[in-house]
């Protein structure tokens, strides 16, 4: 038997935001009765289902979705938990003779799961990462990311200076070990991965085209309650987690009484943008994503039976047919 065949089969439908991998990820589920399994780092937050986008009731179409609204803002979570609650979800899944459906736009958590990456159990120094947080605030984070190239360029190349956190970690992991991030994880991907993956990406030829579709889905957040809901995760204390993830933190100005609710909602647009952007240059990296481009169809059920026909070259019939 081949090692494709002893292994799990796995949809993974990826892309930049507001592109439409949950409808696309729902479409495949039926075809396959498949059950979804969210890949979307704020997505795991009770009481920001509006501003992360989480499907609605109707949205999820009967098809089973995990690991959504499972923790309060205020608990901690890393890639290394996410791996290891999603290979658990995807065995269970296959083990019920269904097919797991991957769907969502957090990179790390994608490719950790599906190459199988071994996390290392490196301690953390509430107290390095406090000091080199407040060196950050006073000398900018270009400093740590120079500091962090000092002994381990190629870390530091692939993080962008906004990536404050992964700079951080980076130095704590070397002053903790005295081995370098990047060496720690060429070593995590020695193990084969479990999964026979057919991975998906949703883009847009014209990028104005999915700006504007960002730009559309903040204002029918606006409409169903996106500010109402950040006013309640301020009541309940949540207000830390919110600020650090887009569609919340643009909003805590104006609730202080500085600027305005227009100037929020723009800032929101923008924000998202950006990250759809960033979204885009981490997974066109991944050479196994089978690209469709919206805009390259008239219908959105043409691009339906083309996502189908790529995993059915990949990974077999679906069940019912």
């Amino acid at each position: 038997m081949s090692e494709k065949a002893q292994s799990i089969p796995v949809v993974a439908v990826v892309g930049p935001t507001a592109s439409g991998k949950s409808a696309l990820a729902v479409a495949l589920a039926q075809l396959w009765d498949g059950e979804i399994v969210s890949a979307d780092s704020k997505q795991i937050y009770r009481y920001m289902s509006v501003g992360t986008a989480v499907p609605t009731f109707e949205e999820m179409a009967g098809v089973p979705h995990h690991l959504l609204q499972f923790l309060d803002p205020d608990e901690t979570f890393s890639v290394a938990d996410y791996v290891c609650l999603a290979k658990a979800v995807i065995q269970e899944i296959y083990d019920r003779k269904k097919l797991p459906v991957l769907a969502g736009g957090t990179g790390l958590y994608i490719r950790s799961l599906l190459d199988n990456i071994t996390f290392f159990e490196n301690k953390s120094d509430p107290a390095l990462r406090q000091e080199l947080e407040k060196t950050a605030a006073e000398k900018g984070n270009l400093f740590l990311l120079d500091i962090l190239r000092g002994f381990d360029p190629q870390l530091a190349q692939s993080l962008h200076p906004n990536n404050l956190g992964r700079i951080i970690r980076g130095i704590e992991a070397y002053r903790l070990t005295g081995i370098p991030l990047s060496e720690q994880q060429k070593a995590s991907r020695q193990r084969p991965s479990p999964y026979h993956c057919c991975m998906i990406g949703l883009a847009f030829r014209d990028r104005q085209l999915l700006y504007q579709r960002i730009d559309r889905r903040v204002e029918r957040m606006m409409e169903n309650g996106l500010l109402e809901e950040i006013q309640e995760l301020v009541r309940r204390g949540y207000s830390q987690t919110a600020a650090q993830a887009i569609g919340y933190k643009e909003f805590f100005d104006y609730l202080q009484g500085k600027g305005t609710l227009g100037e929020a909602i723009s800032q929101v647009q923008q924000e998202s943008r950006r990250y759809a952007k960033r979204q885009m240059t981490w997974f066109r990296k991944d050479e196994k994503v089978n690209w469709l481009y919206i805009d390259d169809y008239d219908d959105y059920n043409e691009v339906v039976a083309q996502a189908a026909e790529i995993v059915r070259n990949q990974l077999g019939k679906p069940a019912v047919f």
